[in-house]
């Protein structure tokens, strides 16, 4: 299994064809295989800038950053209907069906394994977390930024991943941080893993 992380800022990139590729290659050759996280984007943005200006708390924003998660999984979802809605649970049930699962987080999972409902930890860590709980393969993380370096401390150095990523990342997994451009590597990728 595939854990791919399709950074929210890919819905704000000026070219809309590289969010469009990753949902199409993905359906087309990752059925079975791979399981798509969301990132928030553009609706956790807003929630840090309300949470700035009406200082709620850490936990409220937690959980709304949870749903912004959720409403980009409606859009990618919406773009590319052969997507398959998944919370953990369901995760392999999809797979099963040769599906690509599209995760949605829960609240209550991550609040039952002790997740800190913290900025510290964005769905960059969540994405390394639910790669761990199912134990996956390989993690990929889609950046509209070209990554520096593939080195995951290095990453979190350079803020392109959250401070808490190298802590759920699991020691095992083969990772990879790939620019948004890469879809067609990707698609290569897919189909060597099929064989």
């Amino acid at each position: 299994m595939w854990v791919v992380k399709l950074g929210g800022s890919l819905v704000e990139a000026s070219d809309h064809l590289s969010l469009s590729e990753w949902l199409r290659v993905s359906a087309e050759h990752g059925g079975g295989r791979v399981i798509l996280v969301p990132g928030g984007g553009p609706f956790a943005n807003q929630v840090r800038r309300l949470q700035q200006r009406w200082q709620f708390s850490d936990s409220a924003a937690h959980r709304m950053a949870l749903l912004a998660m959720q409403q980009m999984a409606l859009l990618f979802l919406d773009l590319e209907p052969r997507l398959e809605s998944c919370r953990t649970a369901e995760i392999p049930s999809a797979l099963a069906r040769r599906k690509v699962a599209l995760w949605r987080p829960e609240v209550a999972e991550l609040d039952q394994d002790n997740v800190a409902a913290s900025w510290t930890i964005t769905s960059d860590s969540l994405a390394a977390w639910l790669a761990r709980k199912i134990a996956a393969r390989r993690l990929i993380l889609v950046k509209s930024k070209v990554p520096p370096s593939q080195d995951p401390q290095h990453l979190r150095d350079a803020g392109i991943v959250d401070a808490c990523f190298c802590d759920f990342l699991p020691a095992s997994i083969e990772f990879n941080c790939y620019y948004k451009n890469l879809f067609d590597r990707f698609a290569q990728e897919l189909c060597t893993f099929m064989r």
